[in-house]
């Protein structure tokens, strides 16, 4: 566990940054207001509080923000960590890109003592999800669950690049904060047998554990998502799709209307979700905190090793 000592924003670049306290990030931005936040693999830089406590002791006065750090962080020496590490504080959901940077010209620190610990000691990150982090907050790395994930999203616009898709990343964002390894994202047609065919290569081919769709589960005649679902499915799972329907209710009348299932296949989860990106997340953040012990019963890995 780490704990936040300084939470540092520049609006400008080439200007040293300053500890504010808290600051909101901005999921796939970085830093609100911070000159170095976009969209980008950098978003956001973290550093090792011990490494600044260690450069200090050697003479130099250096300041919160100096080494151009966002989040200066006590308890983790980040360059030992491997590229993907998730870490979660609060809400907010990081995802490591990169260790280290080379500098093509030296900073202020490097011409006052010759030295800067940024390029070697520096990491960087991208946000999954937004919030708020201030100053004492607790920095984790989310640990692993041991089970894989894809996300597939039916939307024939969205498969010929004629629409964005943003369901579909932000599903992947939140399983990973929850320690998924998300195998796959993939934008398909409307179509039913396409749905079908891809659930089947997911959990028949590449042995995926829980696959979700978003979108093609309302009224209108191109929704095929649940027909495509329960032809792949073995076993009827409909407490899942019962309960975030009665968790959409709380929010909104109108997830009455959701035809969206749930069902097994084989030791493989398959479960429809809505179409927008915030209605996924608040219905990721109800079932996923109780999914895992479904998950064990379902791939046998509560009692004995291996999935199948």
């Amino acid at each position: 566990m780490g704990i936040v000592k300084a939470v540092c924003i520049s609006e400008q670049k080439g200007t040293a940054k300053q500890n504010i306290g808290k600051c909101k990030l901005i999921e796939n931005w970085g830093l609100e207001k911070d000159a170095h936040a976009g969209y980008w693999h950098r978003q956001v830089s973290l550093l090792s509080y011990e490494a600044v406590e260690a450069f200090k002791a050697r003479g130099a006065k250096v300041e919160d923000g100096a080494f151009g750090e966002n989040l200066l962080v006590e308890g983790y020496d980040f360059k030992t960590l491997p590229i993907g590490t998730i870490f979660k504080c609060g809400d907010v959901v990081l995802e490591l890109t990169q260790i280290g940077k080379k500098c093509h010209t030296e900073c202020e620190i490097h011409k006052m003592v010759g030295d800067c610990i940024m390029p070697r000691e520096g990491v960087f990150a991208i946000v999954l999800r937004g919030g708020e982090i201030s100053v004492g907050d607790e920095l984790t790395v989310a640990e692993k669950n041991g089970y894989s994930a894809a996300v597939i999203t039916a939307s024939d616009k969205g498969s010929q690049g004629e629409r964005e898709d943003k369901s579909g990343p932000a599903v992947a964002a939140t399983l990973k904060g929850y320690g998924y390894d998300v195998k796959s994202i993939s934008v398909i047609p409307d179509d039913e047998e396409t749905i079908y065919r891809e659930l089947l290569k997911l959990v028949d081919e590449e042995q995926v554990d829980l696959v979700f769709t978003t979108g093609g589960t309302g009224f209108s005649p191109r929704d095929n998502t649940p027909e495509a679902t329960l032809r792949a499915a073995t076993k009827n799972v409909p407490g899942i799709a019962e309960a975030i329907r009665y968790n959409s209710l709380q929010i909104t009348s109108r997830a009455m209307l959701s035809r969206a299932v749930s069902v097994m296949r084989g030791q493989s989860l398959i479960i429809n979700l809505p179409g927008s990106p915030k209605a996924v997340k608040e219905c990721l953040d109800y079932v996923l905190p109780v999914l895992g012990h479904g998950m064990g019963i379902l791939t046998g890995r509560e009692g004995e090793c291996g999935r199948r």
